[in-house]
C-alpha cells in the first residue's frame, strides 16, 4: 500500500548474463520512457485519498462495484493507513467483483490488502475466496486478521483485454471486506519460470523474504523504480526460530540490480542471512497447498568479507530433498565479489511442505539474501464474451434478486460459477459456453429480452413458475441447440411465435399456464416429433389443436393430426418426463395452477 515518489532513477540497461540470470537469456531490456500504468484503490472511501510521505493517490472506489462501505481495522505494518473497506454481504449476491476498465494490455502485479469491519457487535472474521481475471488464487482461511503476512494476497497476472476484474467469493462464513487493491504494470517478461510460463500463467506470491532484516518494506523502501511494481517484502532476521543464524549487512554497491525484466533494488542484496560454524547449513520450511507447483527465486550476493574468492564458499541448494542447485559459488557464477545472483527452480509438490536447505560443500558457511515462492496457477479460460454480455441483459430485463450476484464471469473461477447458469467447455473455441438456464421459481417480473438468442448454445431453458410477462421473443427460434423451453406457469402474452417451428432439436416445450392467445403455429401443433412433449393448455386465448378452443372451420388437417401426436406422452397433455440425457432427465413436469386469474391476463 506503499507508492514511491514517481521520479524514475536513472539506469543503465544490460543484457542479463546466463550465469546470473539463466531463465531471461535473450530478453530485451523494458521501455522505460514510459511510465508503468498504475492505479490504487481505497475502498470504501466517498473522496480520493493522498498519503504521506509519497503523496500517493488513492483513488475512491465509487462506480467500481457493488456491496457496502464501513470503517475499517487494518494490519499493523500497513504504512500509511487507510480507514475505509468495502464490504459484501451474502445477501447482496455471492460474489461481488471491482472491474478496472481502460488497463492497457499487460502484465500486472495485483496486490488486495484486507481488514475487518470496525464494529463492536462483530464476533468473528468473514472466509471468503478472491479470483482474478475468474482465476480463483487466494482463500482466506481462519485466523488470517491476526498473521500480518495474510492480510494481504498477490498475484501476477495477464491482461489482454484492456480491463481487469477482482472478485470476491463468500463461502458462507460473513462478509468478504477488502481495504485496498492495487494495479501495477510490471515488465512482459518478469518472472519468466518455464516454458510453460505465459498469458495461461497466474502466479500468487505465496512468499517473499529480505533476509537479514527484521522490519517489512515495498521496493520504494529499498530505493527500486516502479517497473518493479512495488513488492512487499517481510523482514527475516533468521530462516528459523529454532536457528543460531546470523545477520550480516553491506553499504558497498551491489552490482548487476535494477534489471530488466525484474528490476530486483539494490538494497535488497545489501543484507544476508549466514550460517553458523556450530550450524554451517541453512534451512528455510513453510507450509504450501499439496498437488501445486511452485517457482523459486533464491537471491544472493557476496557480501561477507571473509570471502574474497572462488572456492572459498560452495554449497548446494536442496528443495523437498533433491539438489536443485549443485556447487552453487557466488563468486564464481558472477565474476566478482557485491554482485546479485538469481537462481530460479520450478518444483511440483506433492505434500504440504517446502522445505529449502543451503547445505555447504567446500568452505565456509552458507548465505542467502532474499527468498521468493510463487504458486503457479493455470489461468482459467473466460466464457465467450457475447454470452457474458448476453447475461448481463437477461439479469436487468428478469429483474434478478441481488441475491444471485452474477458478477464476474459466469463460468470461472468453476468453484464459484453464477447460480442458475449451467456451463461447459468448447475445445473448437477455446472458451466456456453457456448450456443451460434454470430460473425456474424464483420472483422473476420483467420481460425476455431478444437477446437471449445470443446464448446460442443454450439447449435448456427454464423460467416456469415466475411473473414474467410480455411476449415470447421471435429470436428464442433461432437457438438451434434448443431442447428444452419451459416458459410455463407465467403471464406471458400474444401469439406463440412461428419461428419456434424451426427448433429442430427441441424435445420439450412447455408454455401452459400463461395468457398466450391466437392460433398455435401449425409447425408446432401440426409437426410429429419423436418422442416430444408440447403443452399449451391454461392458456384462454389459445386455440386450434385438441385441449384448446376451436379457431374456427380452418383449423388444418396437419395441425390436428400433429397434435394427436403431441397428446400421446401423458393422459391429458399435461404431465411428461423430460426425455432421456436432457437437462431435465428424471424431473417430472407436473400442472401447477396458472395465472390465478383471468384479469391477470390482458
Amino acid at each position: 500500500m506503499r507508492k514511491r515518489s514517481p521520479a524514475l532513477l536513472p539506469l543503465r540497461l544490460w543484457l542479463l548474463a546466463l550465469s546470473v540470470w539463466p531463465a531471461f537469456l535473450g530478453v530485451l531490456a523494458a521501455d522505460l520512457s514510459k511510465e508503468p500504468f498504475t492505479i490504487r484503490i481505497s475502498c470504501g472511501s466517498f473522496d480520493d485519498v493522498r498519503t504521506s510521505p509519497t503523496n500517493t493517490l488513492w483513488y475512491r472506489d465509487f462506480g467500481y462495484t457493488g456491496g457496502r462501505f464501513g470503517n475499517a481495522t487494518r494490519p499493523s505494518f500497513i504504512i500509511p493507513p487507510l480507514k475505509t473497506l468495502r464490504y459484501f454481504p451474502l445477501s447482496d449476491g455471492p460474489e461481488n467483483c471491482y472491474n478496472i476498465n481502460n488497463v492497457p494490455n499487460g502484465h500486472y502485479q495485483v496486490r488486495l490488502f484486507f481488514g475487518l469491519l470496525d464494529n463492536p457487535s462483530l464476533v468473528s472474521e468473514p472466509i471468503f475466496d478472491v479470483s482474478v481475471e475468474g482465476t480463483l488464487f487466494s482463500s482466506l482461511l481462519l485466523g488470517w486478521s491476526s498473521d500480518d503476512e495474510k492480510t494481504f494476497a498477490e498475484a501476477l497476472v495477464f491482461v489482454q483485454d484492456s480491463s481487469l476484474s477482482v472478485c470476491f467469493h463468500s463461502t458462507g462464513h460473513g462478509d468478504p471486506s477488502i481495504l485496498s487493491i492495487e494495479v501495477l504494470q510490471i515488465d512482459d517478461n518478469s518472472y519468466n519460470f518455464s516454458p510453460s510460463w505465459g498469458k495461461g500463467t497466474v502466479l500468487r506470491t505465496a512468499k517473499r523474504l529480505k533476509c537479514g532484516s527484521g522490519k517489512p518494506a515495498f521496493d520504494e523502501d529499498l530505493h527500486g523504480i516502479r517497473w518493479g511494481g512495488d513488492r512487499f517484502w517481510l523482514g527475516l532476521q533468521t530462516l528459523s526460530s529454532s536457528s543460531d543464524d546470523q545477520s550480516i549487512s553491506t553499504e558497498n554497491v551491489i552490482a548487476e540490480t535494477l534489471l530488466a525484466p525484474n528490476f530486483y533494488p539494490q538494497s535488497l542484496y545489501q543484507s544476508a542471512i549466514v550460517g553458523t560454524d556450530r550450524q554451517p547449513s541453512l534451512s528455510f520450511e513453510m507450509d504450501v497447498t499439496p498437488n501445486k507447483n511452485y517457482s523459486v527465486w533464491l537471491h544472493f550476493a557476496e557480501i561477507d568479507n571473509g570471502v574474497t574468492a572462488e572456492e572459498q564458499r560452495v554449497f548446494d541448494v536442496l528443495i523437498n530433498g533433491d539438489t536443485a542447485f549443485k556447487d552453487v559459488d557466488i563468486i564464481r557464477m558472477t565474476g566478482e565479489r557485491f554482485t546479485a545472483l538469481v537462481l530460479n527452480k520450478t518444483v511440483a509438490v506433492s505434500g504440504t511442505t517446502l522445505k529449502i536447505i543451503l547445505q555447504p560443500v567446500k568452505g565456509t558457511r552458507a548465505i542467502i539474501s532474499a527468498i521468493e515462492v510463487f504458486e503457479v496457477i493455470p489461468a482459467e479460460k473466460k466464457t465467450l464474451p457475447q454470452e457474458v454480455s448476453a447475461l448481463r441483459t437477461l439479469k436487468g430485463s428478469l429483474g434478478l434478486p441481488l441475491r444471485f450476484g452474477w458478477n464476474g464471469d459466469p463460468c470461472v473461477p468453476q468453484q464459484h460459477p453464477w447460480s442458475g447458469v449451467d456451463c461447459q467447455f468448447d475445445n473448437t473455441k477455446g472458451n466456456w459456453i453457456i448450456d443451460g438456464l434454470g430460473l425456474d421459481s424464483q420472483g422473476l417480473r420483467g420481460i425476455i429480452p431478444g437477446d437471449i438468442s445470443k446464448l446460442q448454445h443454450l439447449q435448456s431453458i427454464n423460467l416456469s413458475g415466475n411473473s414474467i410477462k410480455g411476449n415470447i421473443p421471435t429470436s428464442v427460434g433461432t437457438i438451434s441447440a434448443l431442447q428444452v423451453l419451459d416458459l410455463s406457469y407465467n403471464e406471458l402474452n400474444g401469439s406463440i411465435p412461428e419461428s419456434l417451428g424451426q427448433l429442430t432439436s427441441l424435445q420439450i416445450l412447455n408454455l401452459n399456464g400463461n395468457c398466450l392467445s391466437g392460433r398455435v403455429p401449425a409447425n408446432l401443433g401440426g409437426r410429429p416429433l419423436h418422442r416430444a412433449r408440447f403443452n399449451f393448455t391454461d392458456n384462454a386465448g389459445l386455440c386450434g389443436i385438441p385441449g384448446l378452443r376451436e379457431c374456427g372451420p380452418h383449423l388444418s388437417v396437419a395441425a390436428k393430426i400433429g397434435m394427436a401426436f403431441g397428446r400421446a406422452g401423458g393422459k391429458d397433455g399435461r404431465t411428461f418426463f423430460a426425455p432421456k440425457n436432457s437437462l431435465l432427465q428424471g424431473k417430472l413436469l407436473t400442472q401447477n395452477q396458472g395465472p390465478s386469474s383471468p384479469g391477470m391476463c390482458k
